[in-house]
């Protein structure tokens, strides 16, 4: 399958090259070559739901003598206490490092290197993970570790020392990358009181116990709480069947949930910022966004593509980089959230003498946006970016499958993949004014500066009132 979608790719080159060697006796830009409209049907993987509440989805692949599971789990770090954030997140990676009641960390890990084969955990801020990936001759083998690590692993107390201490040197550290320290305090600006605004500190990483980690694994991984995506080179009759002995004794539980907020919306506008001695300030503007289930999302896809993240055909880097050479990389994104909403964040580094000047000009060329209509050529660049770089996202099956998950995990329509072509190519520039008007919020917009103000063009405070942010200082 994945030989057939390189086919096409390289059909739409060939056509492209020929195409243009065709005009060669004159100029032809691009947007003017014509072709046929890429329409592309993507295999199902097909769904099972075992006994014991597991979901798995499947899809073969014989191209290659590999095989492939990644397991989602409902779990995640908005369920953590905040006096323990960073529990998840250790736990995700000791489960696999620890070891397990039949296996120590070191017979896992030899045995998965005599069949060059892989098992990886992790839990992020709403989801866990685990991957198997080992060769199809190796599959009873590679089954029986990855059951053996999800079911019963032993969190070893030297490994999670280790996890511990890795997890607190790097907050030691954070503070010293003006990147990590805008993205950190942005998020928190963003999600003010909200589990996805959190951040580990030192505390809350020194206080979690290992008997934490064991009551939070036993919470939340059971049979019915996990989806596997299977994909390569297999035969789904036989691996079902393999799938069910090596988990036979993991029994479904209910699982009691702890409550999550929703996501606040609103917002104050509000200037921030965060002294650094540095040679360039760090720049952060956005506010909340909205998620995949607001049909309006395929026009904020186009219209954020305009304005901000489309790399240089954007407005934001055709004026600040290309045309006044004030920073080096310029950008926007709409996260478009899963579980909630998502945020709007735009930003870019610039020279202290030249930061008031860039957040201005970022702040006019969003308002613009919400002004005035697009023009044709922007919206055309747009839809074809889209439409044409659509096909990468099925260059695997293992791709294919793990968006079936992810749509599934987050109770999102399985058949968006299906209309998504459709849904951009009738975008109209209407729409983008519509959207812009409605999603792009002056009034609501939260800027933060992390540089040293003593050096800006201009007070800070011409954008509204500035509320100053303390790092901490952290002793070795």
């Amino acid at each position: 399958m994945k030989k057939k979608y390189l086919q096409l790719i390289f059909i739409i080159a060939v056509t492209v090259f020929f195409q243009a060697s065709a005009f060669s006796s004159e100029r032809v830009h691009p947007s003017d070559f014509t072709y046929k409209s890429i329409n592309l049907n993507p295999p199902v993987p097909n769904k099972t739901v075992l006994k014991n509440g597991m979901v798995i989805y499947a899809l073969e692949d014989h191209e290659l003598p590999i095989f492939t599971i990644n397991a989602v789990i409902k779990t995640g770090a908005i369920y953590v206490p905040e006096d323990k954030t960073g529990l998840s997140s250790i736990t995700g990676s000791v489960m696999r490092s620890g070891g397990t009641k039949n296996m120590t960390w070191k017979e896992i890990d030899e045995k998965l290197e005599f069949i060059a084969g892989s098992v990886e955990t992790s839990i992020g801020s709403d989801s866990g993970s685990a991957i198997l990936s080992v060769m199809t001759k190796d599959i009873d083998e590679g089954l029986k570790i990855f059951a053996d690590v999800l079911m019963h692993p032993v969190f070893a107390q030297e490994k999670i020392d280790i996890t511990k201490n890795q997890a607190i040197e790097a907050i030691r550290r954070e503070n010293d990358n003006p990147g990590r320290v805008a993205s950190r305090e942005f998020r928190r600006l963003l999600y003010r009181d909200h589990p996805y605004g959190r951040k580990s500190t030192i505390e809350s990483v020194s206080s979690i116990t290992r008997e934490d980690i064991i009551a939070f694994h036993k919470k939340y991984y059971h049979p019915n709480n996990i989806m596997f995506g299977i994909s390569g080179d297999f035969n789904k009759g036989e691996i079902l069947d393999k799938i069910r002995s090596v988990f036979k004794d993991w029994k479904k539980k209910e699982i009691d949930f702890a409550e999550v907020p929703p996501v606040k919306k609103d917002l104050n506008r509000s200037v921030n910022y965060v002294y650094k001695d540095v040679k360039q300030s760090v720049i952060r503007l956005g506010h909340m966004g909205l998620d995949y289930r607001n049909p309006d999302h395929y026009s904020v896809i186009l219209m954020n593509y305009i304005l901000g993240g489309g790399s240089f055909q954007s407005r934001m880097m055709q004026d600040i980089r290309n045309d006044r050479g004030l920073a080096y990389s310029v950008w926007s994104y709409f996260q478009l959230g899963m579980r909630d909403i998502g945020v709007f964040a735009s930003g870019t580094g610039t020279k202290l003498q030249s930061t008031i000047t860039v957040i201005k000009l970022m702040e006019d060329i969003i308002k613009e946006m919400r002004e005035s209509p697009v023009k044709d050529e922007e919206l055309r660049n747009a839809k074809e970016y889209l439409i044409n770089s659509f096909v990468f996202k099925f260059t695997s099956t293992a791709q294919i499958v793990n968006r079936f998950l992810t749509f599934e995990h987050y109770d999102l329509p399985t058949n968006y993949l299906e209309t998504y072509l459709e849904n951009i190519r009738k975008v109209t520039k209407e729409d983008i004014l519509r959207v812009a008007q409605k999603y792009l919020k002056p009034d609501q917009t939260v800027i933060l500066v992390v540089g040293n103000k003593e050096k800006f063009e201009a007070p800070l405070n011409k954008f509204g009132p500035v509320n100053e942010i303390k790092l901490k200082s952290y002793k070795n």
